[in-house]
C-alpha cells in the first residue's frame, strides 16, 4: 500500500490546493471534467488530483506566452526505461518512529 495515491478520496485535498494556489477551479458536466484557470491559463483534467499534477507541469515551465506544446520535455526519454519493479526500500508508514 503506497503511502499516498490518487483517489476519490484525495480530491478535496486536491481542490483545497488549487484554490489556495489561486486558481478557479470549476467542474464541468458536460465534458465532465475538473478545470481551473489562473491568469488566462486553463486546464482540464479527470479528477481534481490529476489537476493538480496538470498544474504543477505549468509551474515547472513557468511560460510566459502560450506556444504549442510549451509543456513538453522530450529529453531525456524515460518512458520507455521505467522499471516494472520497485526499488528496495522501507515504507514510512511501516516506520516504528512517529
Amino acid at each position: 500500500m503506497p503511502t499516498l495515491s490518487a483517489y476519490t478520496n484525495t480530491e478535496n485535498t486536491a481542490l483545497v490546493i488549487l484554490k489556495d494556489l489561486g486558481y478557479r477551479c470549476w467542474h464541468d458536466k458536460e465534458s465532465e471534467l475538473c478545470c481551473c484557470e489562473k491568469s488566462g491559463w486553463d486546464f482540464s483534467a479527470n479528477s481534481f488530483t490529476e489537476l493538480l499534477g496538470v498544474v504543477r507541469i505549468y509551474e515547472y515551465h513557468q511560460p510566459k506566452e502560450y506556444r504549442e506544446y510549451w509543456w513538453k520535455i522530450d529529453e531525456p526519454w524515460l518512458k520507455d526505461s521505467v522499471p516494472t519493479e520497485a526499488p528496495d526500500y522501507a515504507p514510512v508508514w511501516k516506520s516504528d518512529t512517529p
